[in-house]
């Protein structure tokens, strides 16, 4: 067992492992370049779209995945379904992992969007705290994204976020990856922060 674990982490990508996967995608260099790009950005906004960190890391780790199963033999038909099937294991192997033990924003009181003023800290809580410091601790057009992204119910949440987007000049998924990125960065904050108490 533990000699197929060491085996595992010596292998490393090869240009010829890399050419492989690309033949595999398309025999013509151009166009499997093209399917490449097309490839790894599906996978990052697989990742993205299920609120991973780092998309673009586990859209890579996918692909050398794949490729590595091709320098090992392995046969593969369809290169891009493969992929996603990977892609859905990284996934899953990312969500068992420590790191996403990890506070839900959604769970934070209602008042954490609005910052109080300091003088009522007294009766806040140590995830409230955790949040306000980490809030804090943001650049002020990210805190700002934010607390916008968050403030109105229903049908004014989608006009105000329509209007940031517009006022931005980005697609509102643009808009919507600014903001869970900045999300995600707030609850590992507020992870370590509540780790520390």
């Amino acid at each position: 067992m533990d000699g197929v674990s060491v085996s595992k982490s010596e292998w490393t990508l090869s240009a010829e492992a890399l050419a492989r996967f690309l033949v595999g995608l398309d025999p013509d260099s151009d166009r499997a370049g093209q399917k490449y790009e097309s490839l790894r950005l599906t996978l990052m906004k697989f990742f993205d779209w299920r609120g991973a960190y780092f998309p673009e890391e586990l859209a890579d780790e996918t692909i050398n995945r794949v490729i590595r199963k091709l320098d090992e033999g392995e046969t593969i038909r369809d290169l891009p379904t493969y992929c996603h099937g990977v892609a859905r294991l990284v996934l899953l192997e990312k969500l068992k992992g420590p790191e996403n033990k990890r506070a839900d924003f959604e769970t934070l009181p209602p008042a954490a969007l609005v910052a109080p003023e300091p003088s009522v800290r007294e009766d806040v809580d140590e995830k409230q705290d955790c949040f306000e410091r980490c809030l804090k601790e943001l650049p002020t057009e990210s805190r700002q994204l934010i607390l916008q992204y968050y403030s109105d119910e229903k049908r004014e949440k989608i006009s105000r976020r329509l209007a940031m987007a517009e006022r931005l000049g980005i697609p509102l998924n643009a808009l919507r990856s600014r903001a869970q990125r900045i999300r995600n960065r707030l609850e590992e904050c507020v992870n370590g922060c509540m780790n520390k108490k």
